[in-house]
């Protein structure tokens, strides 16, 4: 039974509820819009009848958007592994340090999880081309799942993004653009081409239902964790789609019942040295970010100089209690050596910013050596085998 009945805007700002049966992609007044589900009906869900479901991220479709009667275009995207890093975790001091890696999804990055559930939404929409802005593995899965839907997709990409995200890309038969620029540059030459066109756009939080994919890993983590919360989550932050969506879930998860008085986890924004919008509006205490000029960073993931979520990445991380840190490319790549060595784990740059990103809370007494601690890899290392050290 599918529980989906509407979308709201995400401020809100007064707005009536939107029929998701039709296209929406912002809110009136620009902000995104947020998938929202009968709660109260879905409490007659039981979390024992996941019991024997696919182990993939659609085995929570009753809070996700699919209606009765739709299939999901999927790849087995979601349930990746969450492992005790007892090895890694002893190099800090820690003795419940866990790795969630998404390097094992479809295309090698959480991004699948986003992109199936945008894509599937945007199929039944009647869409024909998908189109996005992307610094690579977005462009990748987005490319992959409309090929398993049977739809056009245009990529978006700066010209300066690494070989194999490109190739990648047309691997799955996308149309890739290169672009003068960033990703915001890539999003504003997309919207202009792909607008009058009546291309499906599926930017980060520009539509619905990419955040929805990403809300899986926190449903994901209560179930691998048996029905409790960590003490800390340690996440990577570029377009903050995943940041979002398991603060959206932590609700929903709550509200259904499924754990019930736990405090949630402290979440932490880790992004790059010379890309930090989140971590410098989290320390000037406002609730919206400037852009960042001048962005750079190794991390490809990391470089967005300005994101469409940003307050509601910076709620997360104030009403969680956590904190925002950047992390200088050098030390990211100690760190995904670092998790290779220790762990046995293929991390991207992003996941060794989140390592350090720990490191840095252990020796500041903020992490506790008792506590749990959950560090997501968000993307494999195999696209960016070039920056590490010969």
């Amino acid at each position: 039974m599918s529980y989906f009945t509407h979308l709201e805007c995400s401020v809100p700002c007064g707005a009536p509820p939107l029929d998701p049966r039709a296209i929406h992609h912002l809110c009136v007044c620009g902000a995104p819009l947020l998938a929202r589900y009968d709660l109260e009906r879905a409490r007659a869900w039981s979390r024992d009848s996941l019991a024997g479901r696919e182990p993939n991220m659609w085995r929570y479709r009753e809070l996700l958007p699919l209606f009765d009667g739709e299939a999901p275009v999927t790849l087995g995207e979601g349930f990746t592994p969450l492992f005790h890093a007892r090895a890694l975790g002893a190099t800090l001091g820690l003795d419940r340090l866990y790795i969630k890696d998404e390097s094992l999804n479809p295309t090698n990055s959480f991004k699948a999880r986003g992109q199936s559930a945008a894509i599937t939404r945007a199929k039944y929409l009647g869409a024909t081309t998908i189109a996005l802005p992307t610094a690579g593995n977005a462009g990748n899965a987005a490319a992959a799942y409309s090929a398993a839907a049977g739809l056009a997709c245009q990529v978006f990409i700066p010209k300066d993004a690494k070989r194999p995200f490109v190739d990648e890309c047309r691997l799955y038969g996308a149309t890739v653009t290169l672009v003068d620029g960033l990703i915001t540059d890539a999003g504003r030459i997309c919207a202009e081409t792909g607008g009058p066109l009546g291309w499906y756009d599926v930017s980060t939080l520009k539509e619905p239902y990419r955040i929805e994919g990403k809300k899986t890993m926190a449903y994901e983590l209560a179930e691998q964790m048996h029905w409790a919360w960590p003490d800390w989550i340690i996440y990577p932050t570029g377009g903050g789609t995943g940041m979002v969506g398991m603060w959206k879930a932590f609700d929903e998860i709550e509200r259904l019942g499924w754990i019930t008085n736990a405090k949630r986890p402290r979440m932490v924004s880790v992004q790059a040295e010379h890309c930090a919008p989140i971590v410098r509006a989290f320390e000037q205490g406002t609730e919206k970010a400037a852009m960042w000029e001048n962005a750079s960073t190794l991390a490809d993931g990391l470089r967005v100089p300005r994101a469409i979520g940003d307050f509601l990445i910076l709620r997360a991380v104030r009403e969680s209690g956590g904190t925002a840190l950047a992390v200088s490319d050098q030390a990211m790549v100690e760190g995904m050596l670092a998790i290779g060595r220790h762990a046995g784990v293929s991390a991207a740059p992003e996941g060794g910013a989140a390592f350090v990103a720990i490191q840095h809370l252990v020796a500041d007494g903020s992490i506790k050596p008792h506590e749990s601690v959950v560090l997501f890899n968000t993307g494999g290392a195999l696209k960016y085998l070039d920056v590490l050290p010969r």
